[in-house]
């Protein structure tokens, strides 16, 4: 109520006034004008007083209380009206928010019933266990709620709304009560004022009346002149209306055949349509029938490839049965049966495509011998040189070698071919020499090309050719090289030609960069090339860019030109996504590997595809580096094989032998050898062989990790092999059978293949047989050498263990990894005999270990020549580590257990050992108990438990059965902990209510053990909530501010429990329902703002929370910057004065005193600079300061941090405590919000004047501009929209240049202007606004009024009277009192043109009450009357300038009047003074009296003579005495008589007689004057004094004339009386005064 009751204080509404007084001056002007003719009346009308100066101060005193009646008249209207507007307004809203409100209790209502059917609905639904429709049925409830509680917040906005504006009301009508008098008044004075305005404007409407009739008139000849026009007009509309109609219907016409031609067109087209439709449909159906077809058919031949493949597999069957009773290897010949089918298969599809070559080599040759005589027929083109052989010869050159049987590498030079060679072999030769030929490279393509020559240009090869000759005069037209503009387009033609870049490719703003085109294959690899083939490839190349583009073959490197050649030809326009093809012709000449490019052009650059050729090469490798024969009796023999691949296009001789034994490999064979050759066509071959032998090699790697040198060795060069390797040649395999008759026969031996030959692409098996003699483990190394040398020396290794009992298990170690605690694990043992009768087995597990490990079953007899298997079950007790002994290691927890199995009738027992790492299962909780403390029902409280695992085993764990208060994460408490881990859980209690809580949580293994935890904590209702509990800000940059909002809200309303939850402390007691009071304590030195921090909540109410978050640098890092970079301008001083000392010194002194020196100065300034450093005042203003805090700002890196604020709580209101005696808030009703506050580097930064963001403009006159200048760089690596903030579009600072775009890194320029109209000092901040943060500007600037104080009083400076022709002076003061500087200029208006006065009646027309010019009558010869000096200049502040006015008028008046203006800077007008003067052609005046005559000069003088003589014609002769020139003078006296009975004092009136001071000279020093009739004047009331008298030059002398009305005088007829004043000297004049008195009842 007390904001509310000084809505409209006094003060406010009378500061105001010029908006007011501004409006209102064409009111108050006439109405000043007419109160103020009487007041001159009267003191020109009172004789007698002698006081004319307190007279013309008390006129001056009623001017000015007259003057502040009406400003505050004007400012009393102006109030009302405001109070009306502001009553009508407040009207309009309380209405619209009753609305509003209404509205809004209906939507409460509306929501009310459907809750209510909600709910009934809901239990009706709950009643019958219609879960679905129950879940339905709560979520509409629960958005109904909602929607009721959002309806009851804006109830209670709108309800304090309208309130608000009720009070307001109220105010506004008890102000009005209080202005109702002043309204009254105001109405008066309107209408006395319309009164006047409405006489005025019947005078006007007279004077318009004359005006009107001729405007009439000229109006009637304006419609005559217009009614002609419109026929002239309407005539020539008419005709062209006419044309028009004639156009159209030849238009129409045109139209309607072009629509018969339209229709019939789009009749053909749709009949065109139907019937491609049809034939399309057709097509589909036939496409259709014939699928079936084709599936019926490829059914039947599924059915049949079935039946024969079960056929197939079936003779295969019995074959392998035949053999296998035959005692043969079947596997062997079933896999010399394959290879010998795919060998035919290849032979006979080789043999068909031999025959379809030759078929198409023949074709093709005829048709070009057909081609070759239709081109003899023709004219012969130009021969190509000499030199140079065509294609076609050199394809037949190279024919005709093939059938001569010569070696089938093409020529070095063509030169070298024959003449015979040349013209061609016959076509059968032909045909015999292509069917011999196997042609390498892609299906169908030949070494030569099908295309015939043809010119380039056609006409070209024609005899009657003639080159064309460019004409003398052409050639002469430019000078030698060019002009000068067609240098410069060759030169940047060859600029753009060498980059390779014809043109940018742009598309939706984005510029293409990359590789226009994408080759598939990426690579061109022609592997294992022979010399003189030719091999062929074909690439695609892609098209990858935004929009067309082009591409063109550059070519070839240098070194790759004389053996490859693309053929491609340029595919025009290409959309992103086409494709075109080259064809890449190889044909090797050398035996060398080559690599190279080729370049293709787009036009957004060239781009190439690698090219590689490589010479095939041998890639040997071992399937196996270890043989492990494993177990063997003595006597028998195994054999195992190993394989040696070659995957590369070259084959070798190799040789199998012992690692200890040396050979040198000749071409000589000696040894017997046994051949077979097998080759292989299939293209699946080397994959098959890879992966077998990859599998192969991790057997034996599994098997024994011995030899681990040889493994990587080979591991290489089958690496080697497979990339190299080409599975599309033919294989020789050569299996040898070596005899050593030299060497010693050992447990080891090769099988019958030991050296070859290997093919390229081909694999032999070498076979490696163990027959071991005496027990024990055997081992030898061989090695495999070869004929080439690039080939490496391959070794492996053969390992066996002889043994000589017929029972054995083959896994002497049996592992079962790693084992629990209480869990059973079971494996089977197999055991083996090779005795050939049954024996009886016994199984024995140690007694230490009985316990823990069983062998079932533990007898069993074992059948001759056959396996046993035995149970093992290992079922490890807690008690094992005491149990077992020496068998169980306690620090590694490995379990080693001999176990025995007796055979009968035999000694020596076969043993085998039980590995197992034995483990516990145990999880452990630390701590073993939690106490989460008072926590509020609105917030979560998080504790972190370790959750160790003890196993060697990983394990599953998961909480289960988690109360809803309880969240466990990661994961919701379920994962894998791994062995020997110890993960960190996060344990997230959130009570749901106000109580104490006791339980426990249970964690659970995947073998379901349980681990419990007990937690306890007390549940809090604080009696505020907070809307939100965690506010995450944007990423704000330094010095910016994000500012987000939030409710504190009270809903404490009753202490009942049994509605709703009410707040209290575990089961404590509940707190009085009030007012609620809170606190936010922020920690020291955050960049957080919390407004208001302090604050009261009343019940059911909230209040609104303000959070700001501005990330600033800290201030000590600030102040450490600018010391260090103190710190290194101090040290460069330093050393530049010990460098000019040192200078100094070298003549002096010697090297050893001057190295003294230097190290005592050093000591001496690192020992003086610091403190003098530190003593610095760095200010947050100092320049120091400013430069340390900008460069930081531009190296900030960012910054996040996370701030937790308590929010205390306590019951009751801040304003009810004592003093300062805080309230006593509770620890446990501590609210918390948790703030994520990311700070970022500035995306812009201000880098003129050091980095400053303020810019100060310093004091600046009022009505002038400053500009400033704010250089801003963008530190980003985008480019950024700038928006800025709106400036008070009435206030003092204007943005000149908004900058829309940034681009980074640039740095543009804002020009900021600061114009103060007023003396104030202003400051505002201007954002700009980025994606990225806000920088903000400070703007300051002090705007500093233009004081000057004038030493002339009631501005108008009056001259007096001057003699005419002579001139006067005056001065006066102009007074600087602002601190600034201030230009002046002096302005007359008589001087200056006035263009509204144009059209203004004259002066002398007017009437009084519109003479408003305050130029009056000017001199004669056009020179001014007044005069200034100086003109302009400029006022230092606190100084004074003396000004001097000049009065020299030219003839005779009594109305030289002007104005005077002083100007500031040439825009502000400071002062106005009204300068006045007077001349005569003689020394006397009188002055006083009503005046008669207007103050403007008439164009013609009429002499005052008397009428007879101004009537008649004028008489000749000299004039007399008495003809001369009578002045009238009016004196208009009013006597006052407001009480009969009392008297009045007499009516008062005064003239003015004065001399003028001349510097003519005259021969009187003074004047006379005297007024006669005074008897008669006496006895009518006149009192006149004095009658008669002498004034001295430049004095005046004033005569009183008083009057009371006589004892007979009528008051309803005012006196009149005339006398005749006489003034005499250098002249005599004499004035006619005329008396007028009259009795009035008022002022």
């Amino acid at each position: 109520m007390g904001e509310d009751a000084s809505l409209f204080p006094e003060e406010k509404l009378l500061n105001a006034a010029p908006l007011v007084e501004d409006e209102t001056d064409e009111l108050e002007d006439p109405e000043f004008v007419l109160d103020s003719l009487p007041g001159e009346a009267e003191s020109r009308a009172a004789p007698g007083s002698s006081c004319p100066g307190k007279e013309r101060s008390v006129d001056k005193r009623k001017q000015r209380s007259a003057a502040r009646a009406r400003i505050q008249a004007s400012l009393l209207r102006r109030d009302l009206s405001h109070l009306d507007q502001l009553h009508e307004e407040k009207d309009l809203f309380i209405q619209k928010t009753r609305g509003e409100l209404r509205a809004c209790r209906q939507r409460m209502e509306l929501l009310t019933r459907q809750q209510e059917g909600v709910l009934a609905e809901m239990a009706a639904e709950r009643a019958a266990n219609n879960t679905a429709a129950v879940g339905r049925l709560e979520a509409a409830s629960l958005r109904l709620c909602l929607e009721l509680e959002n309806e009851r917040d804006l109830q209670a906005k709108m309800t304090a709304v309208l309130q608000e504006s009720e009070s307001a009301m109220w105010h506004i009508e008890i102000r009005e009560g209080q202005l109702e008098d002043a309204r009254e008044s105001a109405r008066e004075e309107a209408e006395a004022a319309g009164r006047c305005l409405r006489e005025r404007a019947a005078e006007q409407l007279r004077r318009e009346t004359g005006a009107s009739g001729k405007a009439e008139w000229s109006r009637l000849l304006r419609v005559r002149r217009s009614v002609r026009l419109q026929k002239e007009h309407g005539l020539r509309h008419q005709k062209l209306v006419e044309d028009a109609q004639k156009n159209h219907r030849k238009a129409v016409k045109f139209l309607k055949a072009s629509l018969v031609r339209i229709r019939e067109r789009e009749r053909k087209e749709e009949l065109e349509a139907r019937e491609h439709t049809r034939r399309r449909m057709d097509a589909v159906l036939a496409l259709k029938n014939s699928i079936s077809a084709n599936r019926e058919t490829l059914r039947k031949f599924q059915a049949w490839g079935q039946a024969k493949a079960e056929l197939a597999e079936r003779k295969a069957q019995a074959e392998k049965e035949a053999i296998l009773a035959q005692g043969g290897d079947a596997f062997k010949h079933l896999c010399h049966q394959r290879r010998r089918q795919e060998l035919e298969a290849q032979t006979r599809a080789f043999q068909e495509e031999q025959k379809l070559r030759k078929h198409e080599i023949v074709s093709r040759i005829l048709k070009e011998e057909a081609e070759e005589d239709r081109r003899k027929r023709q004219p012969a083109p130009p021969r190509p040189p000499p030199g140079r052989p065509s294609l076609r010869d050199q394809t037949w050159s190279y024919v005709a070698a093939v059938c001569a049987g010569r070696s089938t590498e093409a020529p070095t030079h063509p030169r070298s071919l024959s003449p015979d060679a040349v013209a061609g072999p016959l076509p059968s030769q032909l045909v015999k020499a292509m069917s011999s030929e196997s042609v390498q490279g892609h299906g169908g393509s030949l070494g030569w090309e099908e295309t015939l020559a043809q010119p380039e240009i056609p006409g070209l090869w024609k005899e009657d050719y003639e080159p064309y000759q460019v004409p003398k005069e052409d050639v002469d037209r430019k000078p030698v090289g060019g002009t000068k503009m067609d240098k410069d387009i060759l030169a940047h033609t060859v600029q753009r030609l060498r980059s390779r870049v014809t043109c940018r490719q742009v598309a939706s703003g984005r510029e293409f960069r990359g590789c226009p085109f994408n080759s598939r294959p990426r690579l061109i690899h022609f592997k294992d090339f022979d010399i003189g083939k030719v091999y062929k490839k074909k690439i695609t190349l892609i098209s990858t860019s935004y929009t067309i583009s082009y591409c063109k073959l550059v070519g070839v490197e240098q070194s790759l030109r004389d053996f490859i050649h693309v053929a491609f030809e340029p595919p025009g326009p290409m959309s992103a996504g086409m494709s075109c093809e080259a064809l890449v012709t190889f044909k090797p000449m050398i035996n060398k590997d080559l690599e190279g490019n080729i370049s293709f052009l787009a036009q957004t650059g060239e781009f190439s595809v690698p090219l590689k050729c490589s010479t095939k090469k041998c890639s040997l490798s071992l399937d196996k580096e270890l043989i492990d024969f494993g177990s063997c009796v003595v006597g028998e023999t195994t054999s195992r094989t190993v394989t040696l691949t070659n995957v590369g296009g070259l084959g070798t001789k190799f040789k199998f032998l012992l690692a200890s034994e040396s050979c040198e490999m000749d071409t000589s064979p000696s040894l017997l050898k046994i051949s077979s050759i097998y080759t292989y066509e299939d293209t699946g071959f080397y994959d098959k062989i890879t992966t077998s032998f990859s599998e192969q090699r991790m057997a034996g790697n599994e098997s024994s990790p011995t030899d681990v040198p040889s493994q990587k060795e080979s591991g290489k060069l089958d690496t080697k092999g497979q990339e190299e390797g080409r599975p599309s040649e033919g294989v020789a395999l050569t299996t040898t059978v070596t005899m050593l008759p030299n060497e010693e026969q050992t447990e080891f031996s090769l099988g019958e293949i030991t050296e070859g030959e290997i093919r390229p692409f081909s694999s032999i098996r070498v076979p490696v047989v163990f027959t071991p003699m005496v027990p024990g483990t055997v081992s030898t190394r061989f090695k495999a050498v070869f004929k080439d040398q690039q080939c490496q020396t391959l070794y492996f290794k053969v390992v066996g263990v002889a043994i000589d009992l017929p029972v054995w298990v083959p896994k002497p170690n049996v592992d079962l990894k790693i084992c629990m605690y209480d869990r059973l694990y079971q494996d089977s043992v197999l055991i083996h005999t090779r005795s050939k009768a049954a024996l009886r087995l016994k199984f024995e597990v140690c007694k230490e270990l009985r316990g823990h490990i069983k062998l079932l079953p533990k007898t069993g007899y074992i059948q001759a020549l056959s396996s046993y298997s035995v149970q093992l079950k290992f079922l490890p007790r807690h008690s094992l580590p005491e149990d077992a002994g020496k068998y169980f290691d306690k620090e590694s927890r490995v379990l080693e257990a001999p176990m025995t199995i007796r055979v009968a009738d035999q000694i020596k027992p076969v043993g085998f050992t039980v590995h197992a790492v034995v483990t516990t299962s145990d999880l452990e909780l630390r701590p073993p108990g939690l106490d989460f403390g008072y926590c509020t029902v609105y917030e979560a409280v998080r504790t972190h438990v370790s959750l160790c695992n003890h196993s060697l085993l990983p394990q599953e764990f998961g909480f289960v059965g988690l109360p809803k208060f309880v969240d466990i994460q990661p994961n919701d408490g379920f994962g894998t902990i791994l062995p020997l881990e110890t993960l960190q859980l996060d344990v997230i209690f959130q009570p749901t209510k106000a109580r104490e809580y006791n339980f426990e949580l249970i964690c659970k293994s995947e073998i379901n053990r349980c681990f419990k935890l007990s937690c306890q904590a007390v549940g809090v209702h604080p009696p505020l909530e907070l809307s939100h509990y965690q506010i995450k800000f944007a990423a704000t940059s330094l010095y910016d501010t994000s500012v987000a909002t939030l409710y504190i809200i009270n809903s404490h309303l009753s202490t009942t429990s049994l509605m709703h939850s009410v707040p209290r402390i575990g089961s404590g007691d509940t707190p009085p329902v009030g007012p609620t009071s809170f606190e936010f304590l922020l920690p020291p030195g955050s960049p957080v703002t919390i407004s208001p921090s302090v604050g009261t909540v009343l019940p059911g109410k909230r209040c609104l929370v303000r959070v700001a978050f501005r990330p600033v640098l800290p201030t000590e890092l600030i102040h450490q910057e600018a010391l260090q970079a103190l710190t290194k301008d101090a040290e460069a001083r330093s050393s530049r004065k010990d460098t000019a000392t040192q200078r100094k010194d070298q003549r002096r002194q010697s090297f050893s005193v001057l190295r003294l020196q230097n190290q005592d100065r050093l000591l001496r300034a690192s020992t003086s600079q610091p403190p003098e450093l530190q003593k610095e005042d760095l200010t947050s203003s100092s320049q120091e300061y400013q430069a340390a805090q900008a460069a930081l700002t531009r190296s900030f890196q960012g910054k996040f941090d996370k701030f937790v604020v308590p929010c205390v709580v306590a019951s009751g209101d801040t304003k009810d405590r004592k003093g300062t005696e805080p309230l006593s808030f509770s620890p446990h009703n501590t609210l918390y919000l948790e703030l994520w506050c990311p700070a970022v580097a500035p995306s812009i930064v201000v880098v003129s004047d050091k980095g400053k963001t303020v810019a100060d403009f310093g004091d600046i006159a009022v009505g002038h501009r400053g500009i400033k200048k704010v250089s801003v760089q963008n530190v980003s690596p985008e480019d950024l929209d700038l928006e800025y903030s709106v400036l008070n579009p009435h206030g003092p600072f204007v943005l000149l240049n908004p900058i829309s775009k940034l681009p980074s890194g640039e740095t543009q320029v804002l020009e900021l202007s600061f114009s103060p109209r007023e003396s104030i000092l202003a400051q505002e901040t201007l954002d700009v606004i980025t994606k990225r943060g806000t920088l903000s500007l400070a703007l300051v600037g002090t705007g500093v009024a233009s004081v000057i104080t004038c030493s002339i009083e009631g501005g108008i400076l009056n001259m007096g009277y001057v003699i005419a022709r002579e001139s006067v002076s005056s001065g006066f003061k102009l007074q600087n009192n602002s601190p600034l500087p201030i230009k002046f200029s002096v302005q007359l208006d008589s001087l200056s043109t006035r263009s509204r006065d144009q059209n203004r009646l004259p002066q002398f027309l007017a009437s009084p009450a519109q003479r408003t010019e305050v130029v009056g009558t000017q001199n004669y010869s056009g020179q001014s009357v007044f005069s200034v000096v100086p003109v302009e200049g400029v006022m230092e502040p606190g100084r004074a300038q003396d000004f001097t006015v000049t009065f020299s008028p030219d003839h005779e008046s009594l109305y030289f009047s002007d104005r005077l203006q002083v100007v500031l800077f040439e825009k502000k007008i400071s002062h106005q003074i009204l300068l006045k003067g007077a001349a005569r052609e003689h020394m006397m005046f009188v002055e006083g009296g009503d005046p008669l005559d207007v103050p403007v000069e008439s164009l013609t003088a009429i002499p005052a003579l008397d009428p007879k003589r101004r009537e008649g014609d004028p008489q000749p002769g000299p004039p007399s005495p008495e003809a001369e020139e009578l002045k009238p003078i009016l004196v208009t006296l009013d006597y006052v008589q407001l009480d009969m009975d009392v008297p009045a004092p007499p009516a008062t009136r005064e003239l003015q007689v004065g001399c003028i001071r001349t510097t003519q000279l005259s021969p009187k020093k003074t004047i006379e004057f005297s007024l006669d009739s005074i008897a008669s004047l006496q006895h009518k009331g006149f009192t006149i004094e004095p009658s008669k008298g002498i004034v001295e030059r430049g004095q005046t002398k004033t005569i009183s004339i008083s009057w009371v009305p006589p004892v007979d005088f009528d008051p309803d007829h005012p006196l009149t009386v005339s006398a005749l004043l006489q003034l005499r000297g250098d002249v005599k004049e004499t004035y006619t005064v005329l008396f007028v008195a009259q009795v009035v009842t008022g002022p």
